[in-house]
């Protein structure tokens, strides 16, 4: 079923008014996944518990599978939400914490068994179901979360930075199986993160949020092939997006302009657009982030780390026309 938010904001009062979403619209289709990415404080997870009905709207319209869900209670809107800190119950086990919400609702014992066995056995914890809470993985836990949404077959899942508990290596791993499970599925999914990598590699839809505001929504590559403004653009890319004064390329006095750091390529010194002098060096895995200072600035160039210039080399930087990102007076993108 699909999702719909039309015109929704929310305000806080606690210690005067404030607007966490303004006139927040977006549509997540039937099956697919969004992702809503920002920075804190942009308003994702009131967003979220918006939808979910843990928060009020104060103008707006919620939709779950084209039915208005403004008012209804948080167990009438057929939604899951998975928190970020899993919320557990430490002395029940993996069955009986997947099982919960079942037997709150007084479904029979024998489609609750039915149902958790075919909801663990997803998520690939069918041979822990005896086993308690604490003595599980971060990312074990994490899978109980999801389970214990699952089995509830709802119509969409809300997930609140559900990786943000574990380390680098377990989130990878998680993010996969996450996204792996959802497109098996077939769930229609909003996904909350402040996590660009998470982002663009899960959703097959992403919106930028900026203090309660949607700054651009669509796919991974056309937030960053053709960012709506120089938030998304330096927001989406690590590293970011270089951005250059207005008039510094020649362009109206008016436009600023960016590229890429993959983009910049090498020359000699005098055969390209700019000259400088490399500063610092960064190895990430096969390439290296190279840091060339020009003038009073630094740019940025991604590179393999076998065409990789050493600190303190005199270089020339060139970037072809086309990749340049173009933005008018209001940071809006141009060209």
């Amino acid at each position: 079923m699909s999702l719909r938010l039309t015109g929704v904001s929310k305000t806080f009062h606690t210690n005067g008014p404030k607007l966490v979403l303004d006139e927040v619209t977006l549509e997540v289709e039937d099956g697919h996944m969004m992702v809503i990415v920002g920075p804190s404080g942009s308003g994702k997870t009131t967003l979220l518990r918006c939808v979910a009905g843990l928060e009020s709207v104060d103008r707006g319209r919620v939709e779950v599978g084209g039915r208005d869900v403004t008012q209804a209670d948080p167990g009438d809107r057929d939604v899951a939400m998975v928190f970020q800190d899993y919320a557990l119950y430490p002395h029940l086990s993996v069955r009986e914490n997947i099982a919960f919400g079942l037997r709150a609702r007084k479904v029979p014992r024998a489609d609750i068994d039915a149902q958790v066995a075919e909801a663990s056995a997803a998520v690939g914890l069918e041979g822990s179901l005896d086993a308690s809470p604490n003595h599980l993985s971060g990312g074990e836990r994490q899978r109980v979360a999801l389970a214990r949404a699952l089995v509830r077959r709802p119509a969409a899942f809300l997930l609140d930075e559900p990786l943000s508990n574990l380390d680098a290596e377990l989130r990878t791993q998680t993010r996969r199986e996450i996204r792996s499970l959802q497109r098996s599925l077939k769930t229609t999914t909003l996904y909350v993160t402040h996590d660009q990598v998470e982002a663009m590699t899960m959703g097959d839809t992403v919106a930028v949020l900026r203090a309660g505001k949607v700054e651009q929504v669509g796919t991974p590559e056309e937030l960053y092939e053709e960012p709506a403004n120089v938030f998304v653009a330096r927001f989406l890319g690590s590293p970011p997006m270089n951005l250059f004064p207005p008039g510094l390329l020649g362009s109206a006095a008016s436009t600023a302009a960016g590229v890429r750091p993959e983009r910049i390529s090498f020359v000699e010194q005098g055969s390209g657009r700019f000259d400088g002098t490399v500063d610092l060096v960064e190895r990430v895995g096969g390439e290296v982030i190279v840091h060339v200072r020009c003038g009073d600035g630094v740019l940025l160039v991604r590179r393999d780390v076998r065409s990789a210039p050493s600190p303190g080399d005199a270089v020339g930087l060139h970037f072809a026309d086309e990749d340049l990102h173009t933005f008018d007076a209001e940071d809006r993108r141009v060209g």
